[in-house]
């Protein structure tokens, strides 16, 4: 069956929950899990001038993300599932992605899926339908 599970997060409580359905099926089928935050980096442009406060913005933003890696790898623990976290600045989450899970050789994405619809979703766009669209590993979505 599976062997190494990659679950990226974003911090949301349904991406939480999705963290956590990963990990009792890592447990399941004997796997071990990698969870992957993506924090967004900022765009940089040489002729204009840096964002205002875009240094505490990065600050809290990797904050943050140590706090929703470390509460991932805690539940792993809790249940005795072998877990690494990475985190990773970027720009296209789904790309680091599908890029973690071939530098991991995991062989399963779990990730959380909002449903959004309609206008929303061609508007906001969904970093799941980006992963299902161009990832060559299986994936498990979690709603």
């Amino acid at each position: 069956m599976y062997q190494h599970i990659l679950v990226p997060t974003d911090g949301t409580p349904l991406s939480a929950s999705a963290v956590k359905e990963a990990v009792s099926l890592a447990k399941t089928v004997g796997a071990k899990v990698t969870v992957l935050t993506v924090v967004h980096r900022l765009p940089t442009l040489a002729f204009a001038p840096p964002y205002p406060h875009a240094d505490e913005f990065r600050q809290h933003a990797h904050a943050d993300a140590e706090r929703r890696l470390t509460e991932a790898e805690q539940e792993a623990k809790r249940v005795g599932v072998p877990c690494e976290v990475v985190k990773v600045e970027d720009r296209q989450p789904y790309e680091t992605i599908i890029e973690t899970a071939g530098a991991r050789g995991c062989d399963l994405i779990v990730m959380a899926s909002h449903g959004r619809r309609g206008i929303s979703a061609l508007v906001i766009g969904s970093e799941t339908m980006k992963v299902l669209t161009h990832s060559k590993v299986p994936i498990l979505i979690y709603r």
